[in-house]
């Protein structure tokens, strides 16, 4: 009986990685011509890449009880700038920078406006946001795309290395590497730092942190400025790969953040979640859209699919719950 918690813990930690390498093993044995060559899967990699940041950043406002629906339109927002800047010629280096900068704004905003004016739920201030920054993103741009980005401010979105291994244009791309540094940057702040340990904490319990001396509003500003860095971010990877700022970028697309999050065992309650997680909740929709391309599923019942697979991942959350509970 002694191994019991050994596996459990195991499972709990590292059960989503088995589900993606099952994936992985499925879709290799279904359609091995087409899934396992290095092109596709670069391609999955490469196309996912603003979602990982994405979600990357709901994590960290879903373990404090939150959720930021505005990341989608401050990627767009981000894009769309980093476009008109590009194209009239600014500096490179600032170019890079603008998408960051404006993803920390809107995070500042989001985070001082739902501490500060007290508002009941995060879903309030962020909906709010969400439509100021489209409307930021089409009044800007008159809802044309700008087109015609300097090589440079392409560069992360676009170039893949292939380290004389793969065929081009396939290979370990930039973005990817963005991601992970993102990645390991998150999990040593979550983990290896106070405040990292006080976003937890807050979304365990908020009463119980602000009574034993956690500044939770402080907490929640920090917590909001980072995804809306990470959503900045995200923008300047997709303007990159795509060379251009469209105004219609990432609609819906903070659904998408919220559902890998959530499949990747955050619970949507606050107070649990982890960086591993929610990298393979993103590469399991990945995957399963990827998969369902190459079989000439339609698009219309991906999206069936992972609405049933968001269902199902709550779900569980819930039954974790109640187990923990009875525990």
């Amino acid at each position: 009986m002694s191994h019991h918690p050994k596996l459990s813990h195991f499972l709990e930690t590292y059960g989503i990685v088995l589900v993606v390498i099952a994936i992985m093993a499925l879709l290799a044995a279904i359609r091995p011509d087409v899934f396992l060559t290095s092109q596709n899967l670069s391609n999955i990699l490469k196309q996912n890449a603003s979602l990982a940041l994405l979600a990357l950043g709901m994590l960290v406002v879903i373990i404090t009880g939150g959720i930021d629906l505005s990341v989608g339109s401050v990627m767009a927002l981000a894009m769309v700038c980093i476009a008109i800047a590009s194209k009239a010629g600014v500096p490179w280096p600032i170019c890079l920078a603008i998408g960051p900068a404006i993803g920390i704004a809107v995070g500042w905003v989001n985070g001082v406006g739902l501490t500060w004016l007290q508002l009941p739920h995060p879903f309030i201030m962020t909906l709010g946001t969400l439509n100021i920054a489209r409307g930021l993103t089409y009044l800007i741009t008159g809802g044309s795309p700008v087109s015609g980005l300097q090589p440079e401010v392409r560069y992360l979105g676009q170039a893949y290395w292939d380290f004389g291994i793969f065929t081009p244009p396939a290979g370990f791309p930039a973005s990817l590497l963005i991601v992970a540094i993102v990645a390991i940057g998150l999990w040593y702040f979550l983990n290896r730092t106070s405040t990292g340990r006080h976003i937890y904490a807050v979304g365990g319990n908020p009463h119980a942190a602000r009574v034993s001396g956690v500044n939770v509003d402080h907490v929640l500003v920090v917590a909001y400025v980072i995804c809306g860095f990470l959503a900045g971010l995200a923008g300047l990877l997709l303007a990159g790969r795509t060379d251009s700022g469209f105004p219609n970028a990432g609609i819906g697309i903070e659904l998408d953040a919220i559902a890998a999050v959530i499949i990747g065992g955050a619970s949507f309650f606050g107070g649990r979640g982890t960086v591993i997680g929610v990298l393979a909740g993103v590469l399991i929709m990945g995957l399963l859209r990827n998969g369902l391309n190459i079989n000439n599923v339609s698009a219309f019942w991906q999206m069936i699919l992972i609405g049933f697979v968001i269902i199902v991942a709550v779900y569980i959350d819930v039954l974790r719950r109640k187990a923990a509970v009875r525990r």
